[in-house]
């Protein structure tokens, strides 16, 4: 079986052939936040099932398509839906599509995902600037042989999410009249929701939002020295907090309801880190 960096070599090479694109900033696109991808322009659509060792997710809301293109004026790639390790595939296939959009050359990831509120006074459809996170998964996509190809055997992350995006993002709010939260991301296995005990637990650790996703991202874009921006949209609150029920198509239609804001927000921020110099 060939290694992580030939496979997503080969990826990244199928990608480039078909697109001519090589891209500066890569995005990574959660639960029923895929349309921001269907505004790049110039856009190349290619279905991961298409792609040399792409996953394709079993989710809802979740597309399964690689797009290339631009936003004013710089090249990016765009993973319109991700996969999840409680779809039953290892974590290598999770950040497979990370790693492939670092080998085409982007070194800039924008990271974003649903996600339920841990603070009580937050509301549904809140957008939040992900500060850190907690990994509560109990896994880390970097066990194993390390190839240094990749990064170093143990990477920092006091610094993950990188400061100078984080200004960024905050300016492309402010411009927009768009309020950004800014808080802790709580990554967890799933697929169950969490407990009441657990949001609670969550929220005396210093978690803002919980999620199943996005912290093994974080991990293996560090890892590579990628750039790290990360967006949650607050689709619910989390259990006990309401006395609601949770579930799955409340995440989809709350993330549709915010459309047009968080695109509108992305395409700020991409302008920002394009004059910024920080793609």
């Amino acid at each position: 079986m060939t290694d992580a960096w030939d496979r997503t070599r080969a990826a990244a090479d199928h990608v480039l052939e078909r697109t001519g694109v090589t891209p500066r900033i890569a995005f990574i696109l959660g639960s029923g936040l895929g349309a921001w991808a269907d505004t790049v322009e110039d856009r190349q659509v290619i279905p991961y099932a298409e792609i040399p060792g792409f996953a394709s997710s079993t989710v809802a809301g979740h597309a399964g398509n690689l797009v290339v293109g631009t936003v004013h004026g710089v090249p990016v790639v765009a993973m319109q839906g991700r996969v999840h390790a409680y779809e039953g595939i290892g974590l290598d296939a999770v950040v497979f599509g990370l790693r492939t959009m670092w080998q085409m050359g982007a070194r800039t990831v924008v990271i974003t995902n649903a996600a339920g509120g841990l603070n009580p006074d937050w509301t549904p459809g809140d957008l939040m600037l992900i500060r850190d996170h907690l990994n509560m998964t109990g896994m880390s996509p970097l066990v194993g042989h390390n190839d240094e190809r990749f990064g170093p055997r143990f990477p920092d992350m006091t610094t993950a999410w990188t400061p100078e995006l984080a200004e960024v993002a905050r300016a492309a709010a402010a411009d927009l009249d768009v309020t950004l939260r800014e808080g802790v991301y709580v990554g967890v296995l799933g697929p169950a929701y969490e407990t009441p005990a657990e949001v609670r637990l969550f929220g005396q650790f210093g978690g803002d939002a919980v999620g199943m996703s996005t912290v093994p991202e974080a991990i293996v874009a560090r890892h590579m020295g990628m750039r790290i921006l990360g967006i949650s949209t607050i689709t619910n609150l989390g259990a006990g907090l309401t006395g609601e029920a949770l579930d799955h198509s409340e995440v989809q239609e709350v993330a549709a309801m915010m459309r047009d804001r968080f695109m509108q927000l992305l395409d700020g921020i991409v302008e920002r880190i394009a004059a910024a110099g920080l793609a």
